[in-house]
Parts: C-alpha cells; structure tokens; sequence
C-alpha cells in the first residue's frame, strides 16, 4: 500500500498512534474537561495543579480517588478501539509507539505494551519527599506513608498537571522523526505540545491520519481523516494497514 505522495506504507515502517480522551468516552469514562471548562464540578485550578496539591491536598485527593474508583468500576473495560490498537501492535513488525494523554489504564488493559503515558497514570502515586513511584493501590490522603521512604503527607497522584512538563517527550518526538505513519485518534488538538505532533510527523515525511467524530483544532494538518466512533473507525483502519 502507497500513500498519496508514493510513499509505501508496510507494516514495517515505523508509526506513532496518538490518543486522546475521545477513545477512552466510549468506555464509559467522561472526559476530564468538560463543555463548561469544569473537571467534573471542580475548575482546573482546583484539583490539577502543583499550586492546588500545595492549597487543598485533601480536596485532590478526593478527586483522583473518586476517578480511580470509577475506572476500577465493573462496567469499564477496554472498547473495540483499544482493542483494535493492540491487534496493530501485535502485527506491526516496524517501531511502533503509541503515545496518549489519557491517565486510564485501558490501552494496557487491552494489552499493549509499547506505551507511552505523557500525562501520567492515575493509577500510580509518587512521592514528593524520595521520588519513589508506585501502584497507587489505596484511598490517598494526606495521612498516606510512603512506603520507601516513610514519609507522610508527601504523596500525590503521579499525573501531569497544568504547569508540568509531560512525560517522555525526547522519546516522543525521535520517533516522530523517523516514523512513516502518524495518527490520532480521539484528540482535540487544542492541548500542546501534543497537538503539534501532526507537524512534526509531517515534517519527517510521514503520512498523517486523524480519526474524531468530528474535526479538531489541527484537522487541516492530516492528510487523511476518519470521522465517526472510535470504536468503528480504528478497527477499520487497522484492518486496512495490516491487511486483514
């Protein structure tokens, strides 16, 4: 299979799968941020911040206790989108990362291996005092006792906040250099740096995809789009780049 510029497109290029909450929705997670700029009745500067932990430990914790609750929910599972990704990854004999903004563990759930969280996971703690990072496997408070170090009152959910450098970014942007196919799937485009990966992907060469109900902030960048439910699209596109 060839791209429109000529460029063929085996399973033994190099390719970079981004995702973004619009995949995870349809397991039933809502959306960090919603229509009304509000995370789940709270404003950002209250619960996703390094200046709210230090404010209102108590309050952030509640919140990120209450999200990890509802992902260990009985009806949240991996869809057909995540499902799908990790049937590509298994196929795929050329590098193959997938980066994505979501703090879920649904992508591994699946069973992906080769991922990228640049935002963190919400179901690990780290601990400010040693910078020890583990399972967060308990309600946190700010009563919690690092279990390396001992401390107390100095974990914190180990996500990326407003203000926070994401995670692996050298990583990212070395496979976005040499990768020969580029997707995102479920991203809004407005939150960066990862809305600029498109670019750089392109600027390597690379053949741009975007899957989304609808358009994103950076549509205009990919050279191909899919627009629907995650859930029906990535399966079909795997399906047409391993061939199947």
């Amino acid at each position: 299979m060839r791209n429109e510029r000529g460029r063929r497109l085996g399973k033994d290029v190099p390719i970079v799968v981004l995702t973004g909450a619009g995949i995870s929705a349809e397991s039933g997670l809502a959306t960090f941020r919603g229509a009304d700029g509000l995370w789940e009745g709270h404003r950002i500067d209250e619960v996703a911040t390094p200046e709210a932990f230090r404010d209102d430990p108590e309050l952030v914790h509640r919140f990120y206790n209450a999200r990890r609750r509802q992902l260990a929910g009985p009806g949240i599972a991996p869809n057909a989108a995540h499902l799908a990704l990790a049937r590509l990854e298994r196929a795929w004999t050329g590098d193959f990362l997938l980066v994505t903004q979501n703090v879920d563990d649904l992508h591994e759930r699946a069973g992906m291996v080769r991922t990228l969280h640049m935002h963190g996971q919400l179901g690990m703690m780290r601990c400010l005092a040693c910078d020890e990072v583990g399972p967060a496997d308990e309600q946190l408070s700010v009563r919690s006792c690092c279990g390396v170090c001992g401390s107390i009152a100095t974990l914190r959910p180990d996500v990326v906040w407003f203000g926070e450098m994401p995670r692996g970014l050298g990583r990212i942007y070395k496979a976005l250099e040499t990768c020969g196919i580029f997707i995102a799937i479920g991203t809004s485009g407005q939150v960066y740096p990862a809305a600029g990966f498109v670019e750089a992907a392109r600027a390597a060469g690379a053949w741009s995809i975007e899957v989304n109900l609808l358009a994103s902030a950076v549509s205009d960048f990919f050279d191909e789009h899919w627009r629907g439910l995650a859930s029906e699209a990535v399966p079909a596109l795997v399906d047409q780049l391993i061939g199947s």
